[in-house]
């Protein structure tokens, strides 16, 4: 039983008198250790204990995911830069076409790791859009086209973090 007429003193840091107890295992926490969640308070342990059950990827998710990505990233650059050479209308397609490119790379990802998740793992998928974008790039270095090099860009600019947030789920808005 505690006794409340005894000061309780943070766990973490025990020179720092605090009233606050993580909701989840109880242990006595001040304003610096603690974090807000939705149901409250919590210990950064608890966070992170909670945290590693929504990590599902395993190993050979990064066998699947990435080569995927590698292949859809250079179909998609290959895409941008012949968009590069159609004037006005290319720039309309490649901001409207990358972010749709980004979507159907996530997707792609998503389906052959069978929606398993890990930050590493979305990571990984995302710098393999711009590995597998990197022969192009390469390409249009060689051959000085400037226009091809602009558009890479932008399709990375624009795809790369449509991938990384459609895998990670994050919502810029509700």
């Amino acid at each position: 039983m505690i006794d409340l007429n005894l000061p309780t003193y943070c766990a973490n840091h025990p020179g720092v008198e605090t009233s606050l107890r993580c909701n989840k295992c109880g242990k006595p926490i001040c304003a610096k250790c603690a974090l807000r969640t939705p149901t409250g308070y919590r210990c950064k342990e608890c966070v992170r204990g909670q945290m590693k059950v929504f990590e599902t990827a395993v190993w050979s998710d990064y066998l699947l995911g990435v080569p995927t990505a590698l292949v859809l990233g250079f179909l998609a650059s290959l895409l941008a830069s012949v968009v590069s050479g159609l004037s006005f209308i290319g720039w309309i397609l490649i901001v409207i076409g990358a972010p749709t490119a980004g979507m159907v790379i996530a997707e792609g990802v998503r389906r052959v790791t069978r929606k398993h998740r890990a930050p590493a793992l979305f990571i990984s998928v995302a710098t393999a859009v711009v590995v597998g974008a990197l022969p192009v790039i390469i390409l249009n270095l060689v051959s000085f086209n400037l226009f091809g090099l602009i558009f890479q860009g932008i399709y990375l600019f624009i795809a790369v973090p449509v991938v990384y947030t459609r895998l990670a789920g994050i919502q810029l808005s509700r």
